[in-house]
């Protein structure tokens, strides 16, 4: 099986439990890890600074990664995925959690 359909069926399980355990529009917190150097915080950032997200972030012990933290309301498990598969499209080395 390729990693593409692989991450399809991913993405239609996220999206079934997140209609069965919320309701829709829901705050949703997404959490990804970028190095530290480079863009991909400042990447991570403004894909969702047009939403009114509330944006964290915490550096690894030795400094090398930073977690992102975003707590932001989406419309739907649609606009979740969506959100997911733009960051993991611009942003270089991006982990999501």
């Amino acid at each position: 099986m390729n990693s593409s359909k692989k991450s399809e069926e991913f993405y239609e399980k996220l999206k079934a439990q997140l209609y069965d355990t919320a309701m829709w529009p829901s705050e949703y917190l997404y959490k990804f890890i970028v190095t530290t150097e480079g863009s991909g915080i400042k990447d991570v950032e403004d894909l969702f600074n047009d939403l009114g997200a509330v944006i964290n972030t915490n550096r690894s012990k030795n400094g090398k990664y930073t977690s992102v933290s975003i707590n932001v309301r989406m419309k739907n498990p649609e606009a979740v995925i969506a959100k997911y598969k733009e960051v993991a499209e611009n942003v270089d080395g991006v982990i999501s959690l």
